[in-house]
């Protein structure tokens, strides 16, 4: 019986959420992605929109300017405020892998687990060599407008960069910080989600 949890991070549109659900099936626990927003919020009386702006998402567009707002007051309230979400969130975490091993998708939370959880799990980067491939799942999958895709894009990897430097002093993307660097350009969904099986195998054999 797999023990581990599982974190990926993703560039995104490589597929890293299908990568996600595949092993979600084979193993029969939860993943959690956005939905974990909602949680941590139901739980700690955060209202939604808030989460949302400290998130992977609204990074870009608010904790990248928090420390040159430090020394202002409203720039103290935005510090305050962002870790506030960021701590309710991880204590959600913790309590979820408290129960049981889970699939978690970015957000710092190998950071959670290795810190705070103390718990067993595979980290591993989902990324896409194939810039047409990513393009293509935008369109698809987020309906991204085709104009500007590949600006879109890069903004998405920006702020999951700058996400996991403020809260984990991480640099995201490094692989130093990983157990696995999967590119679903060449393996696939399925193949990236197999070799992350066989990291679970081998460690519990």
């Amino acid at each position: 019986m797999n023990k581990q949890s599982i974190v990926i991070d993703r560039e995104y549109g490589s597929g890293g959420r299908e990568v996600a659900r595949i092993l979600s099936e084979r193993l029969g626990i939860e993943f959690y992605d956005g939905n974990l927003l909602a949680m941590a919020g139901k739980e700690y009386g955060i209202e939604l929109g808030v989460i949302q702006e400290y998130d992977e998402k609204g990074v870009g567009g608010v904790l990248s300017d928090i420390a040159m707002m430090s020394s202002a007051n409203t720039g103290g309230y935005k510090m305050e405020e962002a870790y506030s979400v960021f701590s309710a969130q991880s204590r959600l975490v913790q309590q979820l892998v408290a129960k049981g091993p889970c699939i978690f998708l970015g957000r710092c939370t190998a950071h959670i687990l290795k810190t705070e959880a103390h718990v067993p799990f595979v980290n591993a980067f989902i990324y896409a060599s194939s810039m047409e491939d990513r393009v293509r799942r935008a369109r698809e999958v987020d309906g991204v407008d085709s104009g500007r895709i590949e600006a879109y894009i890069k903004r998405r990897d920006s702020q999951r960069k700058n996400y996991n430097k403020f809260f984990a002093n991480k640099t995201w993307g490094d692989p130093k910080n990983y157990d696995l660097m999967l590119n679903t350009s060449a393996l696939g969904y399925e193949g990236a989600a197999e070799a992350i099986l066989g990291v679970i195998r081998a460690r519990e054999e």
